[in-house]
């Protein structure tokens, strides 16, 4: 960060020249500092989206920021006084509520199964209702693409792709990265790593990597969750781990495949984690070739949620994203974080 006093005016002015990887900077400093960004309201194995979707799967809007998000004046709190030796019998003075409503209480596993058991799901894919698949108006505003990239975890899945990290690093290109457990226990250096980046935003996906249903629907040939325990579990299994890396809240989660059904989507809102999903599929499940992937890149526009993977090393993931990202800065667009551009999520 070059100079904190940056405004939204800098990074718009910042945005016509998107080439520098100064103003790059300018960009991301002010979706964090500005108060106007929190008043606006997948792992899909080698296969492209589907052009068509279902008008119960409309998208909503998504979920919180990781940045601040006060919109209202700072107070200044009162000098404190040493009280006076006359004054040392006097009564403490009471402390006046702080205003800020208390933050919800996350529902445990025994009352989401309590709410949610017995309910039929009406929607299994990749579109239900309640699934984050656009980054919303802030991102459209200020010519906005996110990148997310998942680590899947498993027996084909704990690479690590660090040339398509450098690559980011290098342009300064922000991104949201969806790790498994399973991948984060096999790789804790880079794990850590990447938490500690401020790049990046490091968010859940998942424990066992399965798709995300209450009746152990299969996509792929891979059977979700059987149950809504089981889908609690995979929702929320993954959270203490990656709370410990970052030292926050998890506030994403990406299903294994990226299906899920609506009684799961809703369940995943209500945990504070909505499911993201995602309007540009980047690498095909890291199945596609660099040519391929850079073609499916340069496709995302302003609002877009791209999804591609950071565990595949061997795949064309990282030379696609050296061919597409320098045209797109050139051209003008920024990238974001989910959490710079996406308000509290409504439960």
């Amino acid at each position: 960060m070059d100079e904190p006093g940056a405004t939204r005016q800098d990074a718009a002015r910042a945005g016509a020249a998107v080439g520098s990887p100064a103003a790059r900077r300018a960009v991301l400093r002010a979706f964090a500092a500005s108060g106007a960004v929190a008043a606006l309201a997948a792992c899909a194995p080698g296969t492209a989206r589907p052009g068509s979707r279902p008008a119960s799967g409309a998208p909503t809007a998504g979920a919180g920021s990781t940045a601040s998000t006060t919109t209202g004046p700072a107070t200044t709190p009162s000098p404190t006084t040493t009280p006076s030796p006359a004054d040392a019998s006097s009564p403490a003075a009471t402390p006046e509520p702080s205003g800020s409503a208390p933050a919800p209480v996350t529902p445990s596993r025994a009352e989401v199964v309590a709410t949610y058991s017995g309910r039929r799901p009406t929607y299994w894919g990749l579109s239900a209702p309640g699934v984050v698949e656009h980054a919303g108006p802030a991102a459209r505003a200020a010519g906005s693409v996110v990148l997310t990239l998942d680590a899947c975890g498993g027996p084909r899945g704990t690479g690590y792709d660090t040339d398509l990290i450098e690559l980011l690093r290098r342009h300064e290109v922000a991104a949201t990265l969806f790790l498994n457990h399973r991948w984060v226990t096999e790789r804790p250096g880079p794990a850590r790593e990447l938490a500690a980046d401020p790049l990046f935003e490091v968010t859940s996906h998942g424990v066992r990597h399965l798709p995300l249903s209450v009746d152990g629907r299969r996509a792929y040939g891979i059977r979700g969750t059987r149950d809504v325990g089981q889908a609690y579990d995979e929702l929320t299994g993954n959270n203490e781990t990656l709370e410990e890396l970052t030292g926050a809240p998890v506030r994403w989660f990406r299903p294994g495949t990226a299906y899920c059904d609506d009684v799961a989507a809703r369940m995943a809102r209500e945990l504070g984690t909505p499911v993201v999903g995602f309007s540009v599929n980047g690498d095909g499940g890291a199945t596609l070739g660099p040519a391929q992937v850079a073609a499916e890149v340069r496709r995302a526009r302003p609002g877009d949620i791209v999804i591609a993977h950071l565990n595949q090393p061997s795949g064309g993931t990282a030379e696609g994203f050296a061919k597409a990202l320098p045209r797109m800065l050139d051209e003008g667009t920024t990238f974001a974080r989910l959490g710079d551009v996406l308000p509290d999520a409504p439960r």
